[in-house]
């Protein structure tokens, strides 16, 4: 039957369909191996990240508040030295716990929330649509304690650290 053909087609190899189908078969093998592999790994860095992501939001729009208002910390900012967490909670509701135990990360946190979205002149209304909260969801981070603290040492350096970061090292942004 090839003796018919003319000799430039009559060429051994691969056609294009054939090279795309084994791609596509071999890509969706790799990526079904690479979830199977450690999914709860996969999990807490994607929560990791989200953490990462909003303290970086937050302290954007703390310094974003203090330029616009020539130095000024926004109302409710915590004294130099005390760390709060962020939240809308009253005076026993920000201690930063994981069910009865304190967060390591946020150890030290004083019991008050420090609230930085309740004074739309001063605070943190016009560069934040809303205060981001912790993957960890639940009752354990909410708008009445965020899972996010935050505090200024004494040359005005502010941190803000997550509360609840999965693994042994803790997620801290300072500026």
């Amino acid at each position: 039957m090839n003796k018919f053909l003319p000799r430039n087609i009559r060429q051994s190899g691969f056609t294009l369909i054939e090279l795309l189908v084994a791609l596509t078969i071999i890509t969706i093998l790799a990526v079904a191996v690479y979830a199977a592999l450690n999914p709860a790994q996969r999990l807490s860095d994607s929560k990791n990240a989200r953490r990462t992501s909003d303290i970086s939001e937050i302290l954007t729009a703390i310094h974003q508040s203090v330029i616009d208002s020539k130095g000024t910390f926004p109302t409710n900012f915590p004294a130099a030295g005390t760390t709060k967490q962020l939240g809308t909670g009253d005076a026993t509701a920000c201690t930063a716990t994981v069910g009865a135990t304190v967060a390591t990360q946020c150890a030290g946190v004083t019991t008050v929330c420090a609230n930085l979205m309740a004074d739309a002149s001063q605070d943190l209304i016009p560069y934040l649509a809303s205060m981001p909260t912790d993957p960890i969801g639940g009752t354990t981070a909410d708008a009445t304690k965020t899972g996010y603290a935050v505090v200024r040492d004494s040359n005005g350096i502010v941190t803000v650290k997550a509360c609840h970061a999965d693994g042994a090292d803790p997620i801290t942004v300072s500026r």
